[in-house]
C-alpha cells in the first residue's frame, strides 16, 4: 500500500482530473498551507497544492525576477506550461512575497472561475488581534465559495470538513510517532510521499490508505539498520531524490520541520460552537512558518522537542535559493542547535539539486556524527 502514495504524488494531475470526472466537483489549487482546507471540504471542493516539477524551465523569466526562489518559479512554470489546466480556482493565504507574486502572475495571466487572496495575519503571535481578524476573513471567504459553488455552507458542512481534515492529521501524526523507535518502520522518503500526497489527493481516500497501513503493514517492519538519525528543517521541500540520496548513504530522516512535512498537519482543529473561530485558532496556533514566527521564534521550541523525542543526531537545514524568510532564520537556528549540542549541515536548493556534490557533503556530515558517537 505504500506504493499508492508514490503513485498519487507522481500522477497528481491525472488523479485530480479523474476526480473531477467522477464527482463533477470543483478543484481549488492553493499555494500555501495556511489555506483553510476545512472550508473547501465543507463545500465539496478538492484542495490541491500547487507544486513544482523539479525540472529545468525557461518560461517564467518575463513574469518573475530571477532572484526569486526557485520553488515559486517552478510553480508558475507548471501553470504556464498547462499542467494545472484542470483547476477551477486558485488561492493563496498571505505568505512570503515570492510565492505571492506567483499567485498574482497566475491570477493575471491564468485566471480561473475563482481567484482568491486570503489575508492571513503575519503576526500570529499577537493572537488577541490575529484570531478575530482571521475569523472575519473566513466569513468573507465562505461567502465567495458559496457564490462559486452555488450552495450554502452550513454548520454541519463545516463539521464534516473539520473531521475530514482532522482525521488525516491524526493518522499522519500516528505515522510520525512510529519513527521514534530505534529501527523505524517508515523511511523519510515514504513519509515525504505520504505527506505531500495528502496535499494532492482527497483526504478521505488518503486517510483510508494511511489507516490500512497503520493496521496491517508496520508491525515488524524496519527500513534502516544502524542509520544515523537525522531531522530535516527549512524551506518547502518535496525533493524526493535528495531524501533518497541521504537515506542511501547511511542516514535516515526521522523528523522534519517544513511545510511539506510536519508543519503542514501538526495540530488539529478543536471543535467548538463557533466553527470559524475554531478553524482560525488552529491556523493561528499551528507550527508557524518563518514569515509569521516573530518577534519570538516559537518554532524553535518545537524543533527542540522533535530532536529530543525522535533521538535526532544531526539536522540538515534546507534552504531554497533566495528564500529570504529561512535565510534570515537560519543563523539564529544554527546558534540554537549549537547551544544544545546538535550539529547541522546547511544546503541550498535550486529547481534541480546537484546530487553528486550533495552526496559528498552529506557523507562527510554523517562521518562527523558517527565520530561523535565513538567518543
Amino acid at each position: 500500500m505504500m506504493e499508492k502514495f508514490k503513485d498519487l504524488y507522481e500522477n497528481r494531475h491525472e488523479y485530480a482530473g479523474n476526480w473531477k470526472k467522477k464527482t463533477g466537483g470543483k478543484v481549488m489549487g492553493y499555494f500555501c498551507t495556511y489555506v483553510p482546507e476545512e472550508i473547501l471540504y465543507a463545500a465539496d471542493v478538492l484542495p490541491v497544492r500547487i507544486l513544482g516539477s523539479h525540472e529545468p524551465q525557461s518560461v517564467t523569466e518575463p513574469y518573475l525576477f530571477a532572484m526569486y526562489c526557485p520553488f515559486c518559479r517552478d510553480c508558475l512554470a507548471q501553470g504556464l506550461e498547462g499542467r494545472y489546466d484542470y483547476l477551477d480556482g486558485i488561492m493563496i493565504a498571505q505568505s512570503c512575497i515570492h510565492i505571492r507574486q506567483t499567485y498574482y502572475t497566475w491570477e493575471h495571466h491564468l485566471p480561473r472561475e475563482l481567484n482568491y487572496y486570503l489575508a492571513m495575519p503575519h503576526n500570529v503571535h499577537n493572537k488577541k488581534a490575529a484570531l478575530p481578524f482571521l475569523r472575519k476573513e473566513y466569513e468573507t471567504f465562505i461567502q465567495a465559495v458559496e457564490k462559486w459553488v452555488g450552495e450554502k455552507i452550513t454548520d454541519e458542512d463545516l463539521d464534516r470538513g473539520i473531521e475530514i481534515v482532522n482525521r488525516n492529521r491524526r493518522l499522519m501524526k500516528q505515522v510520525y510517532e512510529t519513527r521514534k523507535v530505534s529501527e523505524p518502520p517508515v523511511s523519510g522518503v515514504e513519509c515525504m510521499y505520504m505527506v505531500v500526497s495528502s496535499q494532492l489527493a482527497h483526504k478521505e481516500e488518503h486517510s483510508d490508505i494511511v489507516e490500512g497501513i497503520l493496521k496491517n503493514e508496520l508491525d515488524g517492519r524496519t527500513v534502516a539498520d544502524d542509520a544515523v538519525r537525522l531531522m530535516m528543517v527549512g524551506s518547502e521541500n518535496d525533493d524526493i531524490e535528495f531524501v533518497k540520496l541521504v537515506e542511501s548513504v547511511g542516514g535516515i530522516i526521522v523528523a522534519d520541520d517544513h511545510c511539506t512535512g510536519s508543519r503542514y498537519f501538526w495540530g488539529e482543529v478543536v471543535p467548538g460552537e463557533d466553527r470559524l473561530l475554531a478553524i482560525a485558532e488552529r491556523y493561528i496556533d499551528r507550527t508557524p512558518c518563518p514569515t509569521k514566527d516573530w518577534p519570538t521564534r516559537f518554532r524553535f521550541e518545537m524543533i527542540k522537542t522533535f530532536i529530543r523525542d525522535y533521538d535526532v543526531k544531526g539536522v540538515i537545514l534546507v534552504q531554497q535559493k533566495f528564500c529570504d524568510p529561512h535565510e534570515l532564520d537560519f543563523p539564529a537556528l544554527r546558534e540554537m542547535l549549537d547551544e544544545i549540542g546538535v550539529k547541522s549541515l546547511t544546503l541550498e536548493f535550486d529547481v534541480t539539486v546537484p546530487l553528486g556534490p550533495f552526496r559528498i557533503r552529506v557523507e562527510a556530515f554523517l562521518e562527523t556524527l558517527r565520530g561523535d558517537d565513538l567518543f
